[in-house]
């Protein structure tokens, strides 16, 4: 077992990867208790982000 599959909580090995990105993040806003509003305002710039990044990738191809 590698060190990244030792740090995956059972069960969550088979996840896909957008549930495990999830766990992760949550830990992390968690971990470093960060305020909630805080984490969900940089949250919607990270989707805003990754979205805007999408729409240029799709009309680039």
């Amino acid at each position: 077992m590698n060190k990244e599959a030792s740090n995956i909580p059972n069960g969550l090995e088979n996840a896909p990867d957008d549930v495990k990105l999830a766990v992760d993040l949550i830990y992390l806003l968690e971990s470093h208790q960060i305020d909630i509003d805080v984490a969900l305002s940089a949250l919607d710039m990270v989707k805003a982000d990754l979205l805007n990044k999408k729409g240029s990738a799709s009309t680039q191809s």
